[in-house]
């Protein structure tokens, strides 16, 4: 049980941000990754359908005996109380550990939340955060340029920031001290959602909230990997291997030079 991998997955890229987390913080652990390549992105698809890929998703994942699943996509993490209890793994996404992590930073209970449309319709982050703190203003907005933005390379320069403006001032009309990154695209643009919102406010990482819970729920349980190794990552896609290689080395800092391998999710 203490050396099974790591399930991972996401809609696409987005999640290497929260790998990266994982090997910083269990840099002994194994991890299996999937990208839906061919189906991203999540966050424009109805909620019927956003529930079937997260179950194919998971049972791809389930076929390699991981001992846990981080669901690394902000979509996908929306539906989870609705399934979840149809599984005897783990599963635990990036809402609740990033609402759990901004209502214990912020200071004037005024917290915002970006995400893509799918996720800010939801209305999950909202609920979380009331449900363990009723007095804190949520003040939710979709930024549905981001993904796309970061997916082309546009991390830096006028057209990022431009977006960041214009996404961004409701949330500083109202004096916001805290922000949810509330998808695992985002952290790639921290420094231009930094700028626009100033350096007082302080922002979340959901990717990282959720590799800071997996550690947490790991160690409890006892379940650490207790090999002196480093672990191995196995990437998986449903679309378009070559390309993950070449463009999922932005999203973990460092170049992916081992095979990705690309499956028929619809098989799930």
């Amino acid at each position: 049980m203490y050396n099974k991998p790591i399930g991972i997955f996401d809609s696409g890229l987005g999640g290497l941000t929260c790998v990266k987390e994982v090997i910083k913080l269990l840099p002994n652990e194994d991890i299996i990754y999937f990208g839906d390549t061919s189906r991203v992105p999540y966050g424009t698809r109805s909620k019927d359908t956003i529930i079937k890929y997260v179950r194919q998703d998971i049972k791809f994942l389930q076929t390699f005996d991981v001992k846990m699943i981080i669901v690394a996509c902000g979509t996908a993490s929306t539906v989870l109380p609705e399934i979840i209890g149809d599984y005897d793994v783990e599963i635990s996404g990036v809402v609740v550990p990033a609402s759990d992590e901004a209502v214990k930073l912020t200071k004037n209970k005024k917290i915002g939340v970006l995400g893509t449309i799918g996720t800010i319709n939801s209305g999950k982050y909202s609920e979380i955060i009331n449900s363990l703190d009723d007095k804190i203003e949520v003040i939710s907005q979709a930024c549905p340029l981001f993904v796309p933005l970061v997916e082309n390379g546009h991390l830096t320069g006028e057209l990022p920031a431009l977006a960041a403006k214009e996404y961004l001032q409701p949330l500083i009309d109202v004096n916001i001290d805290t922000v949810i990154l509330g998808c695992t695209h985002y952290p790639l643009l921290t420094n231009i959602i930094q700028s626009a919102l100033g350096n007082d406010v302080t922002l979340v990482d959901a990717g990282k909230a959720a590799a800071n819970n997996a550690k947490k729920y790991l160690a409890e349980l006892g379940l650490q990997n207790d090999a002196d190794n480093m672990g191995k990552v196995r990437y998986f896609v449903s679309d378009d291997a070559g390309g993950f290689s070449k463009r999922g080395g932005m999203f973990l800092e460092r170049e992916i030079t081992d095979d990705v391998e690309q499956i028929n999710i619809e098989e799930f």
